[in-house]
């Protein structure tokens, strides 16, 4: 009964978030959107990180991220693998796809990337200066698999709907991920509601930024001092 409410609320987890990137996009404008490559190269690799897998016997062995083990790599190539059977497999490959699809319309390709790289990176770090890496055995960021980084990035989506949107519904969808997840954390230690807050809490520092850096308060100063008639 444990294991089947962990996989409701996890999945529970990544409907909100996609239907937050859904809302913030607009489900209307799908059709004139872009190919989203960056999410296409994600999607890519983490199918020929299954197919490594059904041919090499040895691939978890030789990238996974076992802390046991030695290899800067493994960090970065564990995330390409799966251990999740092959319903896990399918059910990551598909929501990596479709949020990194969504991601890519909303943020951009470069700042996805590194939002998605961030996702790999950064929980490890945060739960160790936190305190909070202590068991660890429901943590998908062990090991192998995406799910991690791909609800770090999942969580972004809600802090941009939040952003766009002055709807009740939808600002109570867009909170309701980091509830959830932190409220996941607490009860089930399931890692991937931590990762979600840490990726809506990244989310909310990266349009902080672009908004700061897209700032037109020094440009409408200067066309004012250019209006200004000689002396």
């Amino acid at each position: 009964m444990g294991g089947l409410l962990f996989n409701v609320t996890t999945a529970a987890l990544m409907v909100m978030m996609i239907n937050s990137g859904l809302g913030a996009v607009g489900r209307e404008s799908l059709r004139g959107r872009p190919v989203p490559w960056v999410a296409v190269g994600l999607t890519v690799l983490a199918v020929a990180g299954v197919v490594l897998q059904l041919c090499w016997s040895g691939a978890m062995d030789a990238l996974d991220h076992d802390p046991a083990k030695s290899g800067w790599w493994r960090v970065f190539t564990s995330v390409f693998l799966q251990n999740g059977g092959p319903a896990g497999a399918l059910w990551n490959i598909a929501t990596l796809a479709l949020v990194g699809a969504l991601a890519q319309w909303l943020w951009g390709g470069p700042l996805t990337v590194l939002l998605f790289v961030a996702g790999i990176l950064l929980p490890e770090q945060l739960d160790a200066l936190l305190g909070l890496g202590g068991d660890t055995g429901t943590d998908p960021r062990n090991f192998a698999g995406s799910s991690g980084a791909t609800y770090f990035l999942g969580a972004t989506l809600a802090l941009a709907l939040l952003t766009r949107t002055r709807e009740r519904k939808q600002q109570a969808l867009a909170v309701g991920v980091p509830v959830l997840g932190l409220l996941m954390w607490c009860v089930q230690d399931n890692g991937h509601g931590m990762v979600a807050g840490y990726g809506f809490a990244l989310g909310a520092l990266a349009w902080a930024a672009r908004r700061f850096l897209r700032s037109p308060d020094a440009e409408p100063a200067a066309r004012t001092r250019s209006a200004q008639p000689p002396r």
